[in-house]
């Protein structure tokens, strides 16, 4: 992404080629402190995956933001990176408003909110406009690993979202485009042609290039064909 300096325009070039599907799973966090550490993310409303210590050394501790695909681990074992010393952590919320709100409710220090404004920089306060990504609020765990709260509602060109209102639009822009398949195919199960085209939304193809990629999947694994 890049965010003209005298303008707000924002930009996205895609690979020339695309590489193997690889989803970003879980980011490790240096924590001194593993138990102070569970209950401030605890506290947070996140949910807890696993706390598990297979010998005397070692101890991992995940947890999942609410509706995020990606989680957190941290534990004894984990990392030799000096605790606290991670930043830059991005919250995507809907409304920072609301989200700083929560947050503090449960006991938590952010920040003001504050702004990028192109071309002058930081600037305090909410984006007048409400433009995504402008929007931001900082917060750090009791070891000071740095998180910042950043306000999307809308999203760049071919990024899919996992909230009700993204998957929605997602599931409606499937069945336009598999409307043209359905028109010419022979009969098949929607649903067979619906996964494979979400799955490579999901990936990073265009719409043209999922509804390619749903019809290749059709006919090489479904054996089912669209007249050409």
């Amino acid at each position: 992404m890049n965010i003209a300096q005298n303008s707000t325009t924002i930009e996205t070039k895609a690979s020339n080629t695309a590489g193997i599907p690889m989803r970003l799973e879980v980011t490790t966090l240096p924590v001194a402190d593993v138990d102070r550490a569970k209950a401030f993310y605890a506290n947070l409303g996140w949910r807890l995956d696993i706390d598990f210590q297979p010998d005397a050394n070692t101890r991992a501790v995940q947890f999942t933001p609410p509706g995020s695909p990606t989680s957190i681990q941290f534990g004894s074992g984990r990392t030799t990176t000096t605790p606290g010393s991670l930043d830059g952590l991005l919250l995507v919320v809907a409304d920072i408003v609301a989200a700083r709100d929560d947050l503090i409710s449960r006991g938590v220090d952010v920040g003001e909110i504050w702004h990028l404004e192109p071309g002058t920089g930081q600037v305090p306060g909410l984006d007048p406009q409400r433009r995504s990504y402008l929007s931001r609020a900082d917060f750090t765990d009791p070891d000071g690993n740095g998180w910042q709260l950043q306000e999307i509602t809308q999203r760049l060109p071919g990024r899919v979202t996992s909230d009700v209102a993204g998957l929605a639009e997602l599931l409606h822009e499937t069945a336009e485009h598999h409307g043209a398949f359905e028109a010419v195919a022979p009969p098949h199960d929607w649903w067979d042609w619906y996964a494979a085209y979400l799955d490579a939304r999901q990936t990073g193809a265009t719409p043209d290039d999922a509804s390619t990629a749903a019809d290749r999947y059709m006919a090489d694994i479904k054996h089912i064909m669209a007249p050409g």
